[in-house]
């Protein structure tokens, strides 16, 4: 797969997401399960759910309630996230598992499934960006300013999609491997969480 494919995928599932803009909304993945696909579809819905329940806690008005659920929504998607990056790595390793490296192959400071899902991340900075540089009901300067930072975004996925691409074909030549280290999430952990493991004393 191409990696400008990836962003055709976040750009899909950002509209997607838009034709209701509700973090209540059933995600729809419309790939195969088990390919990279969906994978890549399922990551970016959840980014997109993620970025509009960030939106919804900061309302100055909102009920303490309510914007406690939403915390612990919010701490389950990172979850989640974390989860799904750690899978898309998994079809990665397998898809090199063959590849020998080179004697004097190089890590990269991050994996690759984590890189896309920086690539993910932008296709939504990308698209609300968009949207603000075109609002009618906002000042000229607001627009001018945001149209700036969109450009800057913009060259920001180019720059990152190469990069990406760069590393991925590194690594099916040798020339670099890949190394997974597991998110060791300690918050959500009840055996690892202070405030949670003193609840059962």
């Amino acid at each position: 797969m191409e990696i400008s494919e990836f962003n055709r995928i976040f750009d899909r599932v950002v509209a997607d997401y838009h034709k209701t803009d509700d973090v209540n909304a059933v995600c729809h993945n419309p790939f195969q399960p088990g390919t990279l696909d969906f994978l890549l579809y399922g990551k970016c819905w959840i980014d997109a759910v993620q970025w509009h329940l960030e939106d919804i806690i900061r309302d100055p008005g909102i009920d303490p309630a309510e914007a406690l659920s939403i915390k612990r929504w919010i701490d389950r998607s990172n979850q989640e996230r974390t989860d799904m990056v750690e899978y898309i790595d998994s079809y990665f390793l397998d898809k090199f598992k063959d590849v020998v490296p080179a004697a004097d192959a190089r890590i990269n400071t991050e994996t690759p499934a984590w890189a896309i899902d920086r690539l993910s991340i932008l296709a939504l900075k990308i698209y609300h960006m968009q949207v603000e540089a075109s609002r009618t009901d906002a000042s000229e300067e607001h627009r001018k300013k945001c149209a700036g930072k969109l450009e800057v975004l913009l060259q920001q996925r180019s720059d990152l999609t190469s990069a990406i691409g760069e590393l991925l074909d590194e690594i099916a030549s040798g020339s670099r491997y890949m190394k997974v280290y597991k998110q060791m999430k300690m918050y959500n952990d009840p055996s690892l969480n202070p405030v949670l493991y003193a609840d059962k004393k």
